[in-house]
């Protein structure tokens, strides 16, 4: 069977290593002159850092070890630290298993919100109806206002009213009332634990992982692909770039969903109006050099609030591998969130650069002084938003391209937020759909 694979970012390479073992005859079409999607790393002047902070770790160990196993050694294993930062504190992550980190009044409002909110749950009083009143029912009104509700709007770039809930469930993990109580009152607990150990590769950045699985695809894959017609044609399917034409039995897409749209032939016009409602976040990586051998000893850490910086989140890579600046120097990489067309998005490199210097130092987490390396990078497709119409848009796309017979992979494609392990979870469930397994 002739499979022709739309992408080549993580999922796709995935999925074409998976499909080789079974034996199909696989091609890769990718639109820009190097694989890798967002699994793709910058490497310049003896700095290394990747285009939106990555780290390996999972609680599905098929697909953990498919990753690692890619890697061939080239790996690193730390134990995360990481933080919140709250109003100049810096309180430990998860915010629920760093209470006593608050002042002695905010923690106990946290506990006490929670406390209520556990017996509101076990009672199955009142339904969530958007993101906000779940961070609510989920946490108390104490954790929701300090820290959940302005970090998610401030991620997401939408009020947490707006969005939906169906994408939730699973995500954030449920703390149990002791581990709060002992976080309250300063006994160690930890949150998350299946991320607690992660793993990052130890030279290349993340983008050694594509790089590790594009060399075994390597004969299957075109580059500089941009695909304008995908249609169906005497049994077979058709795949354009408007000079190039490849002929596939089936097809499987992990590119955007809007683009792959675009190139559909004959697509009902209900189906093209709710790809358009999709909407997704953009993402500005900013990479910040500094002559210190060691910033901090930090994984990395939340910014909930506007006024902290334009980032989100800041992470470390130098505390994941050495490699990834030069020697006696340090590295930190500031994520800021943005839609096409807003005031952040709208900046110039330079005003963004030194908007983020600023915070870092006043934050006290960067001297200014000492910084010998500015980099930004943007990234159009980075997260998917889910208002309160993406559950019926999405599926409404979804169910059309499953009745035409396309598979739709990955996080773009199948529009769902898919971390790296999922997007590979769903490269495997494709391979044993289209091999019949």
């Amino acid at each position: 069977m002739r499979v022709g694979i739309l992408g080549g970012g993580l999922t796709g390479l995935a999925l074409a290593n998976l499909l080789d073992r079974r034996r199909f005859a696989v091609g890769v079409l990718e639109a820009g002159k190097e694989c890798g999607g967002l699994c793709r790393s910058v490497r310049e002047d003896g700095w290394t850092f990747d285009r939106g902070s990555h780290v390996l770790f999972s609680r599905d160990r098929e697909a953990l070890g498919f990753m690692l196993g890619a890697l061939r050694g080239n790996l690193e294993q730390r134990r995360r630290n990481t933080k919140v930062f709250y109003k100049g504190r810096l309180v430990k992550y998860p915010f629920e298993n760093g209470l006593s980190g608050l002042p002695l009044n905010e923690n106990f409002e946290c506990l006490a919100h929670y406390a209520g909110a556990c017996v509101m749950r076990k009672m199955k009083a009142g339904k969530p109806g958007n993101f906000e009143e779940w961070l609510r029912l989920r946490f108390g009104n104490g954790i929701a206002e300090k820290y959940l509700i302005p970090y998610n709007g401030k991620i997401w770039n939408l009020p947490p009213r707006e969005m939906g809930v169906e994408w939730v469930e699973g995500r954030v993990p449920e703390p149990p009332l002791f581990d709060v109580v002992k976080s309250s009152l300063g006994l160690p607990v930890e949150g998350y634990t299946h991320q607690l150990d992660f793993h990052y590769p130890g030279m290349g950045g993340i983008q050694a992982l594509t790089d590790s699985l594009q060399k075994t695809a390597a004969a299957k894959i075109t580059a500089n692909f941009k695909i304008k017609k995908v249609a169906r044609e005497d049994g077979e399917w058709i795949v354009s770039d408007g000079k190039r034409e490849r002929c596939y039995d089936r097809i499987v897409s992990t590119i955007p969903i809007h683009e792959f749209a675009r190139a559909f032939e004959d697509l009902p016009k209900g189906v093209r109006k709710a790809v358009s409602r999709l909407r997704y976040n953009s993402l500005i990586a900013v990479a910040v050099g500094v002559d210190a051998p060691k910033l901090n000893d930090i994984s990395w850490m939340y910014f909930p609030r506007r006024e902290e910086g334009l980032f989100n989140r800041v992470s470390f890579p130098s505390n994941f591998s050495q490699n990834v600046a030069p020697k006696g120097k340090s590295l930190a990489l500031a994520e800021i969130t943005a839609i096409e067309g807003d005031e952040a998005w709208g900046m110039k490199d330079k005003e963004i650069a030194e908007s983020v210097v600023a915070s870092l130092h006043k934050a006290g987490i960067v001297d200014r002084r000492k910084v010998s390396f500015l980099k930004v990078v943007r990234a159009k497709h980075a997260y998917i938003l889910h208002d309160l119409e993406w559950a019926r848009n999405s599926e409404a796309a979804r169910e059309f391209f499953a009745a035409a017979g396309v598979e739709l992979v990955g996080r773009f494609s199948e529009f769902r937020y898919l971390n790296m392990d999922a997007c590979v979870r769903s490269a495997f469930s494709c391979a044993r759909r289209l091999s019949g397994t």
